[in-house]
């Protein structure tokens, strides 16, 4: 990658803060609760989730299914309550992060759901109860923090902070304040 690319690219993951963890860890649970805690401080929030599967966008013979069935590259849908792209791929690759934050609209904050091997400050949300081992654990991993519904693990780094994951502020809190967002 050269320098140019590199520089665009750490412009376009500034204000990203990613949450990582288990498939039924809680990952959009917790980042639908902290919605309208940060937009009620004045914040301008997108969100990217990842999936690993396709995506359903509209049932089969509707007349966006069947534009995008016929071969067309982009389908945008609008009415006066929202607009959809969508953007078939055609065994292209995928979209790397940065492209697809250079999509959205300028936000104070894009929270990103998965990507894991993405080079993003990121908590994990950490169930216990699911019987899993955490991801933090792992040598590939990097995280700044935990939300969690049980206690610290042993042997879990000092440095990464552990959160309470039923203290849905708390953990919006943590994420303004290590992406320097105050309050408008």
């Amino acid at each position: 990658m050269n320098v140019a690319r590199e520089s665009v690219d750490a412009a376009r993951l500034a204000g990203v803060f990613g949450l990582a963890g288990r498939s039924g860890s809680g990952k959009t649970t917790l980042i639908e609760a902290m919605l309208p805690i940060l937009l009620a401080r004045g914040l301008r929030v997108n969100v990217i989730k990842h999936s690993h599967h396709d995506i359903p966008l509209e049932p089969p013979g509707k007349d966006s299914a069947r534009f995008r069935a016929a071969g067309a590259q982009e389908v945008m849908v609008a009415s006066p309550y929202r607009f959809a792209i969508a953007h078939e791929l055609r065994d292209r690759p995928e979209p790397s992060l940065a492209e697809q934050l250079a999509r959205l609209a300028p936000a104070d904050l894009t929270l990103v759901e998965g990507f894991k091997q993405e080079a993003i400050p990121r908590i994990e949300v950490f169930r216990p109860a699911l019987g899993q081992p955490p991801l933090h654990a792992q040598p590939d991993f990097d995280c700044v923090a935990v939300a969690s519904d049980g206690p610290r693990l042993p042997g879990a780094p000092q440095s990464l902070a552990w959160l309470p994951l039923n203290e849905v502020a708390a953990v919006a809190d943590f994420i303004c304040r290590h992406q320097g967002l105050a309050p408008r």
